[in-house]
């Protein structure tokens, strides 16, 4: 018995000793320790700890990222391989990759909630603008980073993303073609841009959210966690302080009062994560990335689908404005809000606004998504096949052409007697419409939304993929 009692010591002692060592009693512990609202002890305290869920995630998100890189290549002639060996081959490299996935998903989700409760909340009026500024540009990383993570699929989404990402930059006023050539890396999606990605996704973005976690939970530790909202007491920048400090006066620590919930929480999303991660594992890879396959429109993982479907619905004449103008409100909405109304009200039910502002674009995004998920106006292109109203009685020559409609992915955008995409032009008729000529030219310089095809077809190829529609009339 006495030898159990000093091997349960020896805890309680290694403690003591990296205590005295390293202060952690006037750092790390006075840090967890600071005093918060007691309110947080109430039923209404679960709506904070969405921020702490956040951090456990990304710190996942770290590990698992660490562990893919030792294997991933980032290399255009290795790195769809070496995706496929660590989803079938590596050990426990589809869970390992599965994780990173549904991580990236969660930190989408997560900071998003966060966020909207901080709003809603009016948790970023004074003396914490700041920390809503922060938090804003913690969102655009988290954005970024899993926009250019799957992007290292390099698969054919991956591919055409990239593509499509060149070609929305290329819409910026003035500065658009050095955009354009900034995400590409040189004139063509190569190696070069493989490894921007890479590095952009692996290092630079990595680092800049580190760097930003570290001041804004400085920012949360220095002024405090927000009271949660009373309906009719607002924030008045001359009196807050002092009410504030008297709230702390009465408040509870931090750890482990309150931190309990976030610690209960954090843990529940990263099991939930492995546990997807574990039962479906890593999404499967698209086909490897062939630049003369010209898929019109790239499927993006769920959290951009929306996006992804506005840009598919919206008129190509005013492609320009949404590209442009999208992103520059949300931006401006996100750092001026806290600019704009520092003080006053700060409970939801007195901001019939604030309100609106999330739950009207909520409602919109997630129409978006559905219609995203469902696609109506590119088909998959598994099985793509023309009616045989349509191919049959062909010359042989209209037959390579009638073919190539559908390998060249020509059916992804356009409809031929009611198969096909609804992203082009209806060709049913089309050479009741352009001459042969015309139809040369549209289809070797493109225009008008569609991709050029000289590069990606052979003169012969062009010569059968014309005769083909010519007997369209």
């Amino acid at each position: 018995m006495s030898v159990l009692r000093g091997i349960g010591k020896i805890p309680g002692q290694i403690a003591s000793w990296l205590g005295e060592r390293f202060e952690l009693e006037d750092s790390v512990l006075a840090v967890l320790r600071h005093p918060v609202p007691r309110e947080l002890e109430r039923p209404v305290g679960w709506w904070y700890v969405f921020g702490s869920a956040t951090l456990a995630v990304f710190v996942v998100q770290v590990a698992t990222g660490v562990g893919l890189a030792m294997t991933y290549v980032p290399a255009p002639n290795s790195a769809y391989d070496s995706l496929q060996f660590i989803s079938h081959d590596a050990t426990l490299g589809a869970v390992v990759r599965g994780i990173h996935y549904f991580g990236a998903g969660a930190m989408v989700v997560l900071v998003l909630i966060h966020m909207t409760q901080v709003y809603l909340f009016g948790a970023f009026k004074f003396p914490r603008e700041a920390n809503w500024l922060s938090g804003s540009l913690l969102l655009l990383a988290v954005l970024a980073m899993a926009f250019t993570g799957q992007l290292l699929r390099w698969d054919q989404d991956a591919f055409w993303s990239i593509v499509v990402a060149a070609e929305q930059a290329a819409q910026a006023p003035l500065i658009g073609d050095w955009l354009a050539h900034l995400v590409v890396a040189g004139a063509n999606v190569g190696g070069a841009t493989l490894t921007r990605f890479y590095a952009t996704h692996v290092f630079l973005i990595p680092a800049a959210t580190f760097g930003l976690i570290g001041i804004h939970l400085y920012l949360v530790v220095k002024r405090g966690i927000s009271e949660p909202p009373v309906a009719g007491v607002g924030v008045d920048r001359r009196t807050y302080r002092r009410r504030y400090e008297e709230i702390l006066g009465r408040g509870i620590p931090f750890w482990p009062d309150a931190a309990w919930r976030d610690a209960a929480i954090s843990a529940v999303v990263v099991v939930i994560v492995v546990v997807l991660a574990a039962l479906i594992g890593a999404p499967a890879l698209g086909r490897a990335p062939d630049p003369t396959v010209v898929i019109a429109d790239p499927r993006p993982d769920w959290y951009f689908l929306g996006y992804f479907a506005l840009l598919a619905l919206i008129p190509p004449a005013t492609e320009a404005i949404v590209i442009i103008g999208l992103p520059l409100l949300a931006f401006v909405f996100l750092f001026l809000v806290p600019i704009f109304w520092p003080d006053g009200e700060r409970h939801w039910s007195r901001r019939p606004v604030a309100i609106a502002a999330v739950a009207l674009p909520f409602i919109a995004y997630a129409s978006l998504t559905v219609a995203g998920l469902q696609s109506p106006w590119v088909p998959l292109l598994e099985g793509a096949n023309l009616p045989t109203s349509v191919t049959a009685g062909l010359e042989p020559q209209a037959a390579r052409g009638a073919q190539l409609f559908t390998a060249k992915s020509c059916w992804a955008c356009h409809q031929i007697d009611g198969s096909g995409g609804r992203k082009g032009p209806d060709l049913s008729h089309v050479a009741a419409r352009l001459t042969r000529e015309r139809l040369v030219a549209r289809i070797a310089g493109g225009g008008g939304g569609m991709p050029a095809f000289a590069g990606s077809l052979a003169p012969q190829e062009l010569d059968d993929l014309t005769t083909f529609l010519f007997t369209r009339k």
